[in-house]
């Protein structure tokens, strides 16, 4: 079956009603052998701490063809999450990502029905899978494939940023066996002599060389570590829920504007949770504050067990 190609305009007609602020194709490819070598030595290092499911699957994360037979195109999109209400400052802080709906949810859905129209412009003949939806539970290097699509560069805060807008963006995928123009890769850096991440972080989890070390990173300790925090865990200050402060330092983020994603945007419990709200939470009460919302992933024992740590302080 010969197909017409798919126009850019069309592409960019589906990719904006997703919500996406920026969008992009790579080539479907394998990785660079010195990006698969450096994530190797990060691992082997031992920065993944305690995330395990980061080893698997390493066939998959060196070649998305391995997640769809005969991939072409590999679409990047980014969703904003800056938030345009947040905390007092002196309350329990949530991380900006957390604030809404879970995004794993959100950002499916939405290039599910991109992914849906985009099959319907180039259906397979043999009834074989054209799309593939991807967020970050899929074993792909997401912030690599944004780059070789143009949408921006990873920073010295292992966050992608993309240029003018900021890094405060939740990444998903299409893998498609639809070949597409592909995108300029983006051949930016940060600027020489910013290193406001790296002194601002308080766990000194920013290494020198541009990666993240888990172990040290209030994000990680606050919402993946399982069981009691470390004896040298650094102090969390009045974070309850991940750490924003790599992101809110960085210069990239000064001017970024507000998402205006429904779904993203927090609700007034949440921005105004008090210590005694957490301490005597109930399972029932969590489950119905933060049904749909990625704040589940560090569970009633995991939130009782940071409040304790902010209180100890």
């Amino acid at each position: 079956m010969t197909h017409t190609p798919i126009p850019p305009s069309t592409l960019d007609e589906i990719m904006a009603a997703t919500g996406a602020a920026v969008w992009g194709v790579a080539p479907a490819r394998p990785v660079a052998p010195q990006a698969i070598a450096r994530r190797d030595r990060w691992i082997a290092q031992g920065n993944h701490a305690g995330m395990d499911y980061l080893t698997r699957y390493p066939e998959q994360r060196a070649d998305p063809r391995e997640l769809l037979p005969g991939a072409r195109s590999i679409i990047v999109a980014a969703f904003p999450y800056t938030p345009a209400r947040r905390q007092d400052p002196h309350a329990l802080q949530i991380a900006w990502y957390a604030y809404g709906r879970d995004y794993h949810d959100v950002v499916r859905r939405r290039l599910t029905i991109a992914a849906d129209r985009l099959t319907a412009l180039h259906p397979s003949p043999e009834g074989t899978q054209v799309c593939r939806v991807c967020v970050d539970t899929a074993p792909i290097m997401e912030r690599y494939w944004a780059v070789q699509a143009g949408l921006g560069f990873i920073g010295r805060n292992c966050q992608l940023i993309i240029p003018n807008q900021g890094s405060a963006f939740f990444l998903g995928e299409i893998v498609t066996t639809i070949p597409l123009p592909e995108s300029e890769p983006c051949r930016l850096q940060c600027p020489d002599g910013c290193d406001r991440c790296i002194r601002a972080c308080p766990g000194t989890a920013i290494n020198t060389d541009s990666t993240l070390d888990a172990r040290r990173c209030l994000s990680y300790l606050t919402i993946e570590h399982r069981g009691e925090l470390p004896p040298d865990a650094p102090r969390p200050g009045r974070r309850l829920y991940g750490c924003d402060t790599c992101q809110t330092v960085c210069p990239f983020n000064r001017d970024a504007s507000p998402t205006t994603i429904p779904e993203f945007a927090p609700r007034q419990e949440l921005l105004t949770l008090s210590p005694d709200d957490v301490a005597s939470m109930t399972q029932e009460q969590f489950s119905t504050l933060f049904a749909g919302s990625a704040i589940k992933r560090a569970k009633l024992a995991g939130l009782k067990r940071n409040l304790d740590a902010i209180l100890r302080q």
